[in-house]
């Protein structure tokens, strides 16, 4: 059974980071990261050396600050681990690519025990090396709280996708599993911890990671990560392309999970997958007349005009996460 992780730390006892230093830690974290073939020069030096042998180089950051994006009480140390990883690295799924490097930055508390730092290293690991990708770098310093900051980089071999392509008539699809993070934040919110499936997305992420690459050779017109909403990030799409949007709510799955957490909590489970993120699903468009690639489902239609609709009519209330 996985340690449980608490308010002030991951393991019970073990040597905090005050206790291990700053290369202390760099030396435990630097052994719990694999090299790939493409490294030339990984941690240990100013910066890492890698190679590529063909295609595009993309680059992405993202930032996890505890509190704001997550909490120790909700999850595992190697549960955010996954978490931050996965996050990065659906950015670049999102466009058409595929992640071979990561570098960390960690801000954290002197008295976090050394323990719950190498959990979370275990489990981004983990998590990288379902794409292949390697940790090749980073920095620690201390913070009042925990901060992760992530930097991917990786290559894509076609042209990227970009948000800025949609044109009207292409199709509206989805790639992955929509909302069921975001039925689990809602649980976790109010103090429960079921429905387990849920809480287990939320907890860990399982973007489509084949997707997108596939929905760039399929001649996907446009994509992008669903991070902060499904309507949030249709909502981007249309903006950078210059055209209108609308989701059908009848091609959205909206399983007996998301109708028990809304009865619980007297919340309408459609709006788990409209609004939710973290999932990290795909939202892409194609041209009409292009046969959807295997794990991608229709569920609207660009159009000429701006703006996002559901069901042809304007959406009355939030369309996702917000950071400020």
């Amino acid at each position: 059974m996985a340690p449980v992780a608490t308010a002030s730390g991951g393991r019970d006892g073990g040597r905090t980071l005050a206790e291990v230093g700053e290369f202390g830690l760099i030396g435990d974290l630097v052994a719990r990261f694999p090299q790939g073939e493409h490294v030339m020069v990984g941690p240990g030096d100013d910066a890492a050396l890698l190679r590529i042998r063909n295609g595009h180089v993309i680059v992405s950051t993202d930032l996890m600050v505890e509190g704001r994006h997550f909490r120790r009480d909700w999850g595992s140390a190697a549960d955010i681990g996954h978490r931050a990883a996965a996050q990065n690295l659906s950015d670049l799924n999102a466009m058409g690519g595929t992640a071979h490097s990561l570098t960390v930055g960690l801000a954290a508390p002197a008295d976090l025990p050394e323990a719950w730092v190498l959990e979370f290293a275990d489990g981004f690991a983990e998590e990288c090396a379902l794409v292949g990708a390697s940790v090749v770098g980073g920095d620690v310093t201390r913070a009042a709280e925990i901060v992760i900051a992530v930097t991917v980089m990786g290559s894509v071999t076609q042209a990227p996708v970009l948000r800025s392509g949609a044109k009207a008539g292409d199709v509206l699809a989805l790639a992955g599993r929509q909302g069921w993070a975001a039925a689990g934040l809602a649980v976790l919110g109010r103090g429960f911890r079921s429905p387990r499936a849920v809480v287990a997305a939320y907890q860990r992420p399982e973007p489509p990671y084949a997707a997108g690459p596939v929905a760039a050779a399929a001649g996907a017109t446009s994509m992008i990560d669903i991070s902060d909403g499904l309507l949030a990030e249709a909502g981007h799409l249309a903006s950078a392309s210059g055209v209108a949007v609308n989701v059908d709510t009848g091609a959205l799955e909206v399983p007996e999970a998301f109708q028990a957490v809304g009865m619980a909590l007297n919340v309408d489970p459609q709006t788990f997958a409209l609004t939710g993120g973290d999932d990290h699903a795909l939202l892409a468009t194609f041209p009409q007349w292009v046969p959807l690639p295997e794990g991608w489902r229709a569920i609207g239609t660009v159009s000429e005009g701006s703006g996002v609709t559901v069901d042809g009519r304007a959406w009355d209330g939030p369309t996702g996460w917000t950071h400020f």
